[in-house]
């Protein structure tokens, strides 16, 4: 889709104004006016005459800021902008600058730089290599050469992190820059997607045509390319089997449809031996495949054929097998659709049906999440990251519409706890569910101050079962028998009733399952964000 910018009604462009006033008007301009920060020094002269129009959302640490940046994104489909401090602060925010690349989160990132005079006398906290300190996990980064090159710098920015496949980008900026005085840049319409190639295109839609048994294989572009409806449709065309790819961080297909299969877990031989069966596996808006553990054989089941519909052409390099168009998963559906419909097929077999959870002494997570699906509003939004609680979740917790699930494409873990504030921000109204594990919300805690002070509608819910217990369920993968201890995994004595209170936020414990119901039921009613503390097995 091409960026709108709305009028800035800015000045006549040889007007000369502050490079704080120039990119202040650009990013209105972007419909940016929200920072996310955790500011140090070098970055106080960009809040000199902060305007009223603008909101500046305070994180405790730089990878909490960037975790809220990449919720807030993603809920509003725009480039969020975030503000560090220079090398360290930088360094404190790899780990969810990571998660964001591989989000494909638009993302701009302004980075402090010590003042250009003092520079060649290697001053304290500055960056001596700022451009090279996120790579590569960023498609672009710059120190503008001149102060007067900021806003151009910013502009470049955007429109680099908001073309397909979408990701973070850096601006370095030195801390005398803000007051030079430079040309004002207004905002350009540009294009965001491109159209995958129709010759590629007929190859796969003549596969789809002549396929017996087909499958699909959904993956987060789905949903982040606004296609969730398109691929429906289409899949309802084909009567194909729909599966959700291996660690996708966002739901691209309603899981009580008809047509749903389940989920591919990240290992070779299980993908293999779970498409067996389909003659055409068409993987779209994902990577054909990404894998956990070392694998052997092939790629995918004896007679079938793999087709490719990817945004990314790094992805489609890579892809092993098979045919791969590579463009926009909205645009790409949209031909596959404008085809003449196909002979009728049969459908697929459903799939089977789950026992219910009952309730246990201490309760399964399987039992808190089956009954969390039960109070919940189908359409509130959940933002996930609890690694030892996925299995249960894709069996207990289905997600039934478009931009309702979120979670983290790299495995890093501390981003979903501050993306929960970040999409509660950029959905007003919205009830927002942070389901996170004990470990996994340790590493970004000080998320729970910035929306106790906000007061968002979040419910967090903390599945606390006391170890890193993923890594022990992973254990066995690498020769480890069940009676070997796991160095480095039990977590006790914490407390996150107390550690919630202690940053302004409500809290409740349930150890017992005859509670569970009404506590999940009252925190979701909540006007403001209350953790809910859940032991489990």
């Amino acid at each position: 889709m091409p960026i709108n910018p709305t009028p800035s009604g800015a000045a006549p462009l040889l007007e000369k104004v502050s490079v704080r006033a120039a990119v202040l008007d650009l990013l209105r301009g972007f419909n940016i006016t929200t920072m996310f920060g955790n500011p140090g020094s070098t970055e106080l002269p960009l809040f000199l005459d902060f305007p009223a129009d603008f909101r500046y959302v305070l994180g405790l640490q730089e990878s909490v800021v960037v975790g809220m940046a990449d919720g807030y994104a993603q809920a509003t489909r725009n480039a969020s902008f975030v503000n560090l401090h220079s090398a360290v602060g930088v360094g404190h925010a790899m780990g969810n600058i990571f998660t964001a690349h591989k989000n494909r989160t638009p993302m701009i990132v302004t980075a402090g730089q010590q003042a250009r005079s003092i520079l060649p006398f290697d001053p304290f906290l500055f960056s001596a290599q700022a451009t090279e300190l996120p790579r590569p996990y960023v498609k672009w980064s710059c120190e503008p050469a001149r102060a007067e090159d900021v806003p151009l710098a910013i502009a470049r920015a955007y429109y680099i992190a908001m073309q397909e496949p979408r990701g973070p980008v850096l601006v370095s900026v030195p801390a005398d820059d803000w007051d030079k005085l430079t040309e004002r840049v207004l905002p350009r319409v540009v294009s965001t997607e491109s159209r995958p190639e129709p010759r590629v295109l007929e190859q796969i839609g003549a596969a789809l045509d002549a396929s017996a048994r087909p499958a699909f294989v959904i993956g987060a572009a789905v949903d982040r390319g606004n296609a969730w409806n398109e691929v429906l449709q289409l899949a309802e065309r084909h009567n194909a089997r729909v599966w959700t790819a291996p660690m996708s961080g966002r739901c691209g297909f309603p899981e009580d449809h008809r047509l749903f299969a389940g989920f591919l877990p990240a290992m070779r031989e299980a993908i293999v031996s779970l498409l067996g069966g389909h003659d055409l596996i068409f993987v779209i808006g994902a990577p054909a495949f990404i894998y956990h553990v070392e694998g052997a054989g092939p790629h995918v089941p004896p007679g079938a054929t793999l087709v490719q519909l990817i945004d990314d052409p790094t992805i489609a390099a890579w892809t092993p097998v098979g045919t791969s168009a590579v463009g926009s998963i909205r645009l790409g559906v949209l031909d596959l659709l404008a085809r003449p419909a196909p002979a009728p097929r049969a459908l697929p077999a459903p799939r089977a049906a789950l026992p219910r959870a009952e309730p246990s002494a201490p309760m399964s997570t399987a039992y808190v999440l089956q009954t969390l699906a039960e109070v919940r509003e189908p359409a509130s939004i959940v933002v996930e990251e609890a690694p030892s609680a996925r299995a249960p979740m894709h069996d207990y917790l289905p997600i039934l519409r478009s931009e309702t699930f979120y979670t983290m494409c790299s495995g890093g873990l501390g981003h979903s706890l501050p993306a929960a504030v970040g999409v509660a921000l950029a959905r007003p109204g919205a009830r927002v569910i942070g389901l996170v594990g004990d470990g996994s919300a340790m590493y970004s805690i000080q998320a729970l101050w910035s929306a106790a002070q906000l007061r968002l509608p979040i419910t967090f819910v903390i599945l606390k079962n006391r170890r890193y217990a993923a890594l022990q369920e992973f254990a066995p993968a690498f020769g480890f028998r069940p009676e070997d201890p796991l160095e480095g995994t039990a977590l006790p004595d914490l407390d996150f009733v107390a550690l919630a209170k202690g940053h302004g936020c409500d809290a409740v414990h349930v150890g017992d399952a005859a509670q569970l119901h009404e506590v999940l039921r009252q925190a979701l009613r909540s006007t403001g964000p209350i953790l809910v503390e859940v032991d489990v097995a």
